[in-house]
Formats: C-alpha cells, sequence, structure tokens
C-alpha cells in the first residue's frame, strides 16, 4: 500500500466537506420546494413558495437566516463518511484498473468504478441525509430549528432504527448516477482540456461546471423522491390515524407524484438543484485538485 492509497480518500473528505458549507443554503430551498406541493399533504391547497429565490427570502425573514444552515451539522457528517468513501473509492479503484490496462483510461470502465462507489458510500451515508431532510423541514410545520441530537431521538423514537435507512434505495441509485456522470465527466473533461490549457485552475472550473449541468438533469427526478420518502413520517404506534403523506414504497412515490402532479413535479428544485451543484462541484474540485498538488 502506497501513501497514494489513502490520499484519493482524504481529500475527497475534506474537499466535500468545504463544498457542504459553502452551499448549504441553496440545499436547503432545494429541499423545501422538493417537498411542497404533495396532494397527500394536508396543506397541499395553496404553495408556499414560488421558486428558490422566494424561497430563500421567506425562510431568511420568516424563520431567520440560520434556518437556512439547520440540518448543516448531519450534511458535514455525511460528507465526512459519504465523500470520504466516494472519491476515495473511484479514484483508488480507476488507478488499479489503469495500471493493469497500460496506463490507458476508458470512459465506460470510470463509469462503473463511479457507480460502485456512489452507491456504496450513499448507503453507508443513509443516515445523516434523513436527519438532515428532517432538519431543512422542520421550520414548515412550525416546530422551528432543531438539533441533531433531537432530531435523532425524535426519528428514533417514533419510527426505530429503520427510519434512519427510509428512502436509501432512492439515495443510492441517485448517488450512482450522480457519480456515473459527475466523475466520468469531469475526468473526460479534463483530460481533452489538458493540451489547451493544462492541469490548471481554469481547466478544473470548466470540467467541473459541465459535470454540474449533466449531473442536474440526471439526478433531480430521483433526487425528488429520495426527498419525499426521507421527509414521511411513518408511525409505528398511530392507531386509526393516518400519517398526513404515506408513500409505500420508491415505485408507489413515483406512481403518485406522476398521477397527481405530472412529469414536471419530478423537476421541482431543479433550479436550486443547479445552482447548487455548479458552485458545489466547482468548490469540491478546486480545493480537491489543489490538495493533490499541495501535497
Amino acid at each position: 500500500m502506497g501513501d497514494r492509497d489513502w490520499r484519493p480518500f482524504v481529500y475527497g473528505g475534506v474537499a466535500s466537506c468545504v463544498s457542504e458549507f459553502g452551499t448549504f443554503p441553496i440545499d436547503t430551498t432545494k429541499t423545501r420546494l422538493q417537498i411542497q406541493g404533495q396532494k397527500l399533504d394536508k396543506n397541499h391547497a395553496q404553495l408556499k413558495y414560488k421558486g428558490m429565490v422566494d424561497c430563500f427570502l421567506k425562510v431568511a425573514k420568516q424563520e431567520g437566516f440560520a434556518t437556512l444552515y439547520s440540518g448543516i451539522w448531519p450534511a458535514v457528517l455525511r460528507q465526512a463518511t459519504y465523500g470520504t468513501i466516494k472519491f476515495g473509492t473511484y479514484y483508488s479503484l480507476k488507478n488499479i484498473i489503469v495500471e493493469h490496462n497500460d496506463g490507458k483510461e476508458s470512459v465506460s470502465l470510470n463509469v462503473i468504478c463511479a457507480v460502485i462507489a456512489g452507491a456504496v458510500s450513499s448507503a453507508i451515508a443513509n443516515p445523516t441525509d434523513v436527519l438532515k431532510v428532517r432538519m431543512q423541514v422542520a421550520g414548515i410545520n412550525g416546530n422551528g430549528n432543531i438539533g441533531l441530537v433531537d432530531c435523532l431521538k425524535d426519528l428514533y423514537t417514533h419510527e426505530g432504527i429503520s427510519g434512519l435507512w427510509k428512502g436509501v434505495n432512492p439515495t443510492a441509485q441517485r448517488a450512482a448516477v450522480i457519480a456515473a456522470i459527475e466523475l466520468p465527466v469531469y475526468d473526460f473533461c479534463k483530460s481533452n482540456l489538458m493540451n489547451i490549457l493544462g492541469d490548471k485552475v481554469s481547466n478544473h472550473f470548466i470540467s467541473s461546471l459541465v459535470a454540474s449541468f449533466g449531473t442536474a438533469v440526471g439526478s433531480t427526478p430521483i433526487d425528488v423522491i429520495r426527498t419525499r420518502l426521507m421527509n414521511q413520517r411513518r408511525l409505528k404506534n398511530c392507531g386509526n390515524q393516518i400519517p398526513s403523506h404515506i408513500y409505500t414504497g420508491t415505485i408507489d412515490c413515483f406512481i403518485q407524484t406522476y398521477k397527481n402532479e405530472g412529469f414536471w413535479a419530478f423537476y421541482k428544485g431543479f433550479i436550486p438543484t443547479l445552482f447548487r451543484m455548479g458552485p458545489w462541484n466547482i468548490i469540491f474540485f478546486l480545493t480537491y485538485e489543489q490538495l493533490k498538488q499541495l501535497y
């Protein structure tokens, strides 16, 4: 095991955490937009937010600017695990394959490495994702900001340990899609721009921007399903009471969303997703590349 074997894991984790801090308020607006308008929600008659900017301003004004960072700690914890495993696994697998392929890269093999890295890392980090979503939407129901420990206690009390893995299937699917687009596209663009721009910041910037757009288009529908599954609460001892909205699983959520709200419901939150993925990827890859050059 050489020194290089651990570096992608450390660089990926550090760069992911830096990116999360810089773009988290946009993620909060995305989450709020994705859960509104559900027909099974008793408050569905009137949409609270008209778009990303309106959501951002209303949350900041009505609930305080700090609310935009509700869920930041489970999000950072998620990146510390998800980002570390995802990027470390991808680049480690990629390097092993390149070594056994006489130094030649293959886009198809890069995609396979990315899918494996994305799915495995997201499944492991799913509990932190659930906590992040719950904390981000707590203010909608007038509950105000809720702390990480209180959120964890509430989730465990009402839903048990299985509640921490709610939405794990679409989460893994989304992560696989994101990784399959994001990482190979970035590497492909960077490689093809190397002769023009070299291994410079300008190359990293353009490559990460191209990767962000493709990722947003491919992942938003799965992200909508994932967010709705994570946000719903299935009480163990609810008696005859029916929770405000229940989806029995990924397929049921997909069908109900399409039936009640139409195709474009799957692209709710697309603009903040794009606005977040762009800066997120730019910050991440610039940080990652600088760490590589520094050490």
